[in-house]
């Protein structure tokens, strides 16, 4: 039987952590699979409860009848499965480098995520500190087209929502983290990343995802 049949994603279309699943699945060639979209917002299904009962959020990738959760542990899961196009270094060092790196930055979703929710000085401390950790990254994308060399790996999918989803959360929450000027490492690298094929075609538009916000938060404050 082929590895690429019995493939499930459970995700959320507006979600960087599902997006990002779909990537390396594209980056894999794997085309052929279910995708059902998951409206955790609003009511989360029996299906995505039993597969991720501890969690209860996606993505949740369905192999063979087994479940994998949490998002960086599925592309691994992934690049392990399916061995064309490595997304991961062979050498033992600099795939540990790597893994603790992309623990590192995963931190920054949920801080500039919260940042856009933010106002007054807590936004301004996060902002700080978010900016802070970027310098990080620019220091690690410095000189390369991607941060997997000259080809798309592990790093450029994690932090593929830097591409999109940043600049949206800073339009909602009126704070700029991604200067191009003090960020010039990762401006190019955007430019590089979004002009991939395999990363467009799983993009959602960032005016879709600023409305979605922006109902969303209409909806709060209609319920507080």
């Amino acid at each position: 039987m082929d590895n690429s049949e019995e493939l499930k994603l459970l995700g959320f279309w507006v979600s960087p952590l599902v997006t990002r699943v779909e990537w390396a699945l594209m980056l894999k060639g794997i085309t052929d699979y279910e995708y059902v979209d998951e409206d955790v917002t609003i009511n989360k299904s029996s299906l995505l409860l039993q597969l991720n009962p501890i969690h209860k959020k996606v993505p949740v990738l369905v192999h063979k009848g087994k479940a994998i959760i949490e998002s960086l542990v599925i592309v691994e899961y992934i690049d392990e499965t399916w061995i064309n196009h490595p997304l991961l270094p062979e050498d033992p060092y600099e795939k540990a480098r790597i893994r603790s790196f992309a623990i590192f930055a995963e931190k920054l979703i949920y801080d500039s995520y919260t940042a856009m929710a933010s106002q007054g000085e807590a936004q301004e401390k996060l902002v700080e500190s978010i900016i802070e950790a970027f310098e990080k990254i620019e220091e690690e994308i410095k000189g390369k087209t991607f941060f997997g060399g000259e080809s798309l790996g592990f790093l450029d999918i994690a932090l593929g929502w830097i591409s999109l989803w940043l600049p949206a959360w800073e339009e909602l929450g009126s704070m700029k983290i991604l200067h191009p000027i003090k960020f010039p490492g990762i401006a190019l690298w955007v430019q590089n990343f979004t002009s991939q094929p395999v990363i467009k075609e799983k993009l959602p538009s960032k005016e879709r995802i600023v409305k979605f916000y922006q109902e969303r938060r209409l909806v709060r404050m209609g319920t507080s």
